[in-house]
């Protein structure tokens, strides 16, 4: 009888693990931002923090900004940082954010609300996501030259380049795993003939990896643990929100319109927030 409940629970544990979640709507602000593309939450503040394209996505125009919402979807401050270009990722340690513009890691102090250091990466076409380790260093992802550059005590320098990344976009750090969503291989501007889908980058060796057999989950932007050892991405070209396990099996949890950017996953309040960057707005789903 022992056995037979051990083997119960494993075989349930087991389905929960790589079950589709269940999400239903939660909030959706208005149509007041301007091309939003990515969104984090500060604990430390319980404020989020979304970057504003407001503009071409590789143009220097000056006019890109930061703006601070609240939880439940309410705009705190819709100017909280202005003096950007074309902010897209967006990562916080400790007291500062981090965001990639174009060719620059724009460091922000969270305390005076400046700027404080921009890191140049000159080779840089199109700085996408942004995402931190462990030890505080930060990686960035240029997905026009399949480039991974990464911040370390100050230097900022390219860390990986390999055409094996597929023209990487999401990132998302895992123990000793760099987690990378793939945009795919461009053709034609940001269109593919082979979409992409999520990657494993060994951080101490750089060895790359594909999920399961590297069949093409779609135009992959944001990447986020769902907590059961399966992710949450968006799909940008096709505006999904996709759930994939580890064996590279993808699912749509929800259709939504093109422009699916770069969400944040709060599993301790049960939330996914995604920006619409072409429809600029916001949409939460509650995870349950």
């Amino acid at each position: 009888m022992k056995i037979l409940i051990t083997l119960i629970f494993s075989l349930l544990t087991s389905f929960s693990a790589f079950a589709n979640p269940l999400l239903v709507p939660a909030w959706q602000t208005d149509a007041v931002f301007q091309q939003p593309e990515s969104v984090v939450y500060d604990a430390k503040r319980d404020v989020l923090f979304v970057s504003n394209v407001n503009g071409n996505p590789n143009e220097a125009n000056g006019l890109g900004y930061i703006s601070q919402v609240s939880l439940s979807g309410e705009m705190v401050k819709q100017h909280w940082l202005d003096g950007l270009n074309a902010p897209k990722g967006l990562a916080i340690i400790g007291n500062k954010l981090y965001v990639a513009d174009i060719n620059e890691l724009v460091e922000i102090d969270l305390k005076s609300n400046k700027i404080i250091k921009r890191y140049l990466a000159p080779d840089a076409i199109f700085l996408n996501d942004v995402a931190a380790d462990a030890a505080g260093n930060v990686y960035v992802s240029d997905m026009m030259t399949n480039t991974l550059h990464r911040l370390v005590k100050g230097q900022f320098e390219i860390w990986l380049h390999d055409a094996k990344l597929e023209a990487p976009n999401g990132l998302l750090v895992e123990g000793n795993q760099l987690i990378v969503g793939s945009w795919g291989n461009m053709t034609d501007g940001f269109a593919t003939d082979i979409a992409g889908h999520l990657k494993t980058i060994n951080i101490k060796t750089k060895q790359i990896q594909s999920l399961g057999d590297a069949f093409p989950a779609g135009n992959l932007d944001g990447v986020e643990a769902d907590g059961n050892g399966n992710y949450f991405a968006t799909d940008w070209m096709n505006g999904k929100l996709l759930h994939i396990t580890p064996e590279g099996i993808s699912t749509t949890l929800i259709k939504l319109d093109q422009g699916s950017a770069d969400h944040t996953v709060l599993l301790d309040k049960g939330l996914i927030i995604i920006p619409m960057m072409l429809t600029n707005d916001l949409i939460t789903y509650r995870i349950k």
